[in-house]
């Protein structure tokens, strides 16, 4: 398999959607449809040796921060969804049993009048 060669060009413009214009690496590598470890590497490679990577933790804490939000809001999803299936299946179950009821009932009457 032969591996993707990104133009110097493609590159400056990735690092900058994520140094400059504050957009987060994930969102950017998803956009731009490749590893979002390539675009860490990129951007890390972006900057002076020396330089400190302020940056980068601020943007990882704010990923970080999105990332526990959306956990939360979809775990709350879950547990909604958990306990609506619980209590379908439950009124599911009584509706089956009410049935079975009047069935067994009918039967029973159907065995009364039958001459055996």
């Amino acid at each position: 398999m032969k591996r993707t060669q990104y133009t110097a060009e493609f590159k400056a413009e990735a690092v900058k959607q994520v140094v400059e214009k504050g957009h987060s690496v994930v969102d950017v590598a998803k956009r731009l449809g490749f590893g979002e470890g390539l675009l860490y590497r990129w951007v890390q490679l972006s900057r002076p040796t020396g330089e400190p990577v302020v940056e980068d933790l601020k943007f990882i804490q704010e990923e970080n921060a999105r990332l526990r939000a959306e956990l939360k809001r979809t775990t709350e999803e879950r547990d909604i969804l958990k306990k609506a299936t619980a209590y379908f299946a439950k009124q599911q179950l009584l509706t089956n049993l009410a049935l079975l009821h009047k069935l067994l009932t009918q039967l029973s009457l159907v065995l009364q009048d039958c001459p055996i």
